[in-house]
């Protein structure tokens, strides 16, 4: 197929890109910045398109003639929930445009977990479930998913929970932490957490873009077996072959939501955005963050299949090779 990747550059959608060489298909990407791509290893099959979501030229480029489009590109920090919808509502308006006019067969779009909001332990939600973001990001994902859903053509909505993995730079803080052998984590460590290995994501994504009984769903994709934040956390710790578990530090309630309050204060105050803020101390503190993929295997066949374990063990493994831990 002829496909076109948006956020090529990023996390997901360098996992993405991968997968897609793999079977044979022709890709475009749009990148901000054409070093990044050369870092990937890229070479002269993937056709690099100059610009970001704002840039209606490269987006027409990039759509023109694509099969499936793929949506990765969005902004998961921001300084305010007026930039969120920028970029995550505006944005995707513009690929919407683009695709449209480019005569695209379908458009994948990569949502998140956040859009439904959080839930409690042990009752892991499902797509019957109505949206209920409890932050700024969530709910500018939330407004993009019914631009989507709104477009004359097919399209595809995936909502992954936390995803991890080679590359990643968001779980790397836990590797950090973890090595050094003390990690707090939000509450008394008992959220319950979903999460997915980004090569698992990857190979979701590609099935739910090309599977005919996907066209015009919503899925998530996650591993079947539920995880907390300390086990998480303690998991990092075997996959870096630490002889201890790292010490866990519970960090109350009280006390995370007036952290998260002045660091994004002071970020707010120096014009920089943060994942740090008031605003996300309502998913930080929230009791679970779970999900069921049920509905993408029975119309796909994907199953995700790379254990926690396994998937830390890889990833502390590319970090350390990569200089970043």
């Amino acid at each position: 197929m002829n496909v076109f990747v948006t956020g090529a550059t990023g996390f997901v959608g360098a996992h993405l890109v991968k997968a897609l060489l793999a079977r044979g298909d022709r890709v475009a990407a749009l990148v901000r910045r054409p070093a990044l791509a050369a870092q990937l290893g890229w070479g002269p099959e993937v056709r690099l398109v100059r610009g970001d979501l704002a840039h209606e030229a490269a987006l027409r480029e990039g759509s023109a003639g694509a099969d499936v489009i793929y949506h990765v590109a969005g902004q998961i920090a921001a300084r305010n929930a007026a930039e969120f919808m920028v970029c995550n509502r505006d944005g995707t308006a513009n690929v919407l445009e683009a695709a449209r006019d480019g005569g695209a067969r379908r458009v994948l779009f990569v949502s998140s977990l956040a859009v439904a909001g959080p839930t409690t332990p042990g009752h892991p939600i499902d797509e019957t479930r109505p949206p209920a973001p409890v932050t700024d990001y969530g709910r500018s994902k939330l407004a993009a998913e019914v631009l989507v859903r709104a477009m004359p053509f097919e399209w595809t909505i995936v909502r992954p929970p936390l995803v991890y993995g080679e590359w990643d730079r968001g779980t790397l803080k836990l590797f950090q932490l973890a090595r050094r052998g003390l990690a707090p984590v939000f509450g008394d460590g008992s959220q319950e957490l979903s999460v997915i290995h980004a090569e698992d994501l990857a190979r979701g994504l590609i099935a739910a873009a090309t599977a005919t009984a996907a066209a015009g769903r919503v899925y998530f994709a996650a591993h079947p077996t539920v995880t907390t934040s300390r086990d998480l956390v303690i998991a990092v710790g075997r996959a870096l072959g630490r002889a201890r578990p790292p010490r866990i530090l519970p960090v109350p309630p009280f006390v995370a939501r007036g952290v998260l309050w002045a660091v994004g204060t002071l970020a707010h105050l120096a014009g920089r955005a943060t994942l740090l803020s008031a605003d996300k101390s309502n998913e930080f503190l929230a009791p679970a963050w779970t999900c069921r993929s049920d509905a993408l295997t029975r119309d796909t066949g994907w199953r995700a299949q790379v254990a926690l374990d396994d998937g830390l063990r890889r990833a502390a493994s590319w970090y350390r090779e990569a200089g970043w831990l």
